[in-house]
């Protein structure tokens, strides 16, 4: 593979490039669902190829073949480099220096999931569903998904890396209903469970089959709960629910791609401005949110992203303050700061984007109890249920599966159908408090959309509980 790119580099140099780079990549993925205590999905699926990246005078190119042979890669560069030369119009492009390194990464793991035989897959899964039946859950499905990709990456800039990656993760949904109502109930996240880059042990560490009675019961015990009321109160907001808030409106509103406006026409741009870096208040002294591609099990860890920079932790919130962007190294020359590090594709036949990594709210201090214990009156928050937010990410409203009443510091009786709403710098301006690092959680997720063609990336946050004050929640009246 690495002779492969080796030849692609060289062939899109001698066709006229400034710059070439080249990912081959060969990789096979997994997933394994059961619904109803039946076998609903089993997927085993190989792909290999090849994406050649190249500018020509300021223009970029790529191009992408599945075969993963000299002629195809001869014939990806020489697509690339075509495609470069009949853009239109002048172009000027700077790239952030990046070192030169020949280097390997491999995710650590104590067992590979893909060796993990399907058998014991559709076994675990029909396991978990067992335990989630009771006489008002009506539909129950579990799943697992095993990844591993083995990406080489060469540059006309003396890149020359090689990763060997795996992912795994699961997750279990239980679906109760009478006349009236239906409610879900979901472990340990909804939409597609979580994942992490590490071996079997993270599913098995999950405990899918433990927490299926609680999911249950749960979903059982929502029929009969009332809706969340409307009110202007203090919410505190658990740590899956955090992660996808961070996301959505941290997350996403920092990529510099969309700062610019060069990605606009799927996922929308940014409230943020360029000159924003280093003056604009996020939230509070209590935000700090950091990128991290080398956090431990992150589905967005790596030795060097797909521009070949090296893995580095940075801030991007400090203190409620706007510190940092997520960049290419185009970007990061556009603005003059940073270096690059979260440029990344799904897979070979898509040209990298700037793409979060790892982005966590960092821990502070204290349990779930100790922010609950601050209050009279409020709600918190558990399981994202549905969220939507505008394509500036600037105002947002987020559901979640199941809600309490937080009366005289302890949680109170179970509520349905709960939202909160606010606008992003003016909602993280109201935090308050977040828990400890005993309290802070991992979570990983699959499906985040960006690009045309579309691109789904996998990422991971890590949260603790925060609690928020002065926060709409329910539907407002009219």
């Amino acid at each position: 593979m690495r002779a492969l790119c080796e030849e692609a580099v060289a062939a899109a140099l001698a066709a006229g490039a400034s710059y070439a780079d080249a990912r081959a990549i060969v990789r096979r993925s997994q997933a394994v669902s059961t619904r109803n205590r039946r076998v609903d999905r089993v997927d085993d699926i190989e792909s290999e190829g090849i994406g050649v990246r190249v500018l020509v005078d300021g223009a970029w190119g790529f191009a992408c073949d599945r075969r993963l042979d000299e002629t195809g890669v001869r014939e990806a560069a020489g697509r690339a480099t075509s495609f470069a030369k009949a853009a239109p119009g002048k172009h000027e492009r700077a790239l952030a220096p990046v070192e030169p390194v020949q280097d390997e990464y491999r995710t650590p793991r104590e067992q590979d999931p893909i060796d993990v035989p399907l058998g014991d897959k559709i076994a675990l899964c029909l396991a978990a569903e067992e335990g989630m039946q009771n006489g008002d859950v009506k539909v129950t499905t579990a799943f697992v998904r095993a990844m591993r990709e083995r990406k080489v990456l060469v540059s006309s800039e003396g890149i020359s890396v090689d990763q060997d990656l795996v992912e795994c993760g699961g997750g279990i949904d239980a679906m109760a209903a009478n006349s009236e109502v239906s409610q879900l109930r979901s472990y340990p996240s909804a939409h597609g469970g979580s994942s992490a880059g590490a071996g079997w042990e993270y599913v098995l560490g999950l405990g899918l089959e433990r927490e299926a009675p609680r999911v249950g019961e749960q979903a059982a015990a929502l029929l009969r709960a009332p809706l969340c009321p409307p009110a202007t109160t203090t919410v505190v907001i658990d740590a899956e629910q955090m992660a996808l808030q961070v996301h959505e409106s941290t997350g996403h509103p920092t990529e510099l791609d969309r700062v610019y406006g060069t990605e606009a026409a799927y996922a929308g741009t940014s409230f943020l401005r360029p000159a924003d870096l280093g003056s604009l208040r996020y939230g509070s002294e209590w935000m700090n949110v950091t990128a991290d591609p080398t956090t431990p099990q992150g589905l967005g860890t790596f030795g060097y992203d797909d521009e070949g920079v090296p893995a580095a932790r940075a801030p991007v919130v400090e203190s409620g303050v706007l510190r940092g962007f997520l960049t290419s190294r185009e970007t990061a020359a556009q603005i003059g700061s940073g270096h690059g590090g979260s440029m990344r594709a799904d897979g070979w036949s898509r040209m990298p984007l700037v793409r979060m990594t790892n982005l966590h709210l960092e821990p502070r201090e204290g349990t779930l109890d100790d922010l609950l214990a601050d209050v009279d009156d409020g709600v918190y928050f558990e399981t994202n249920k549905s969220w939507s937010i505008d394509d500036k990410r600037l105002n947002f409203q987020f559901g979640t599966q199941v809600a309490w009443e937080i009366k005289n510091g302890k949680r109170g009786r179970m509520l349905r159908d709960a939202t909160y709403t606010g606008v992003t710098p003016v909602f993280w301006g109201s935090l308050d408090g977040v828990a400890g690092p005993e309290e802070w959680v991992l979570y990983g997720l699959t499906n985040c959309g960006k690009g045309q063609p579309g691109q789904h990336a996998h990422v991971s946050h890590g949260a603790a509980p925060g609690r928020f004050r002065n926060v709409q929640v329910g539907v407002a009246p009219s």
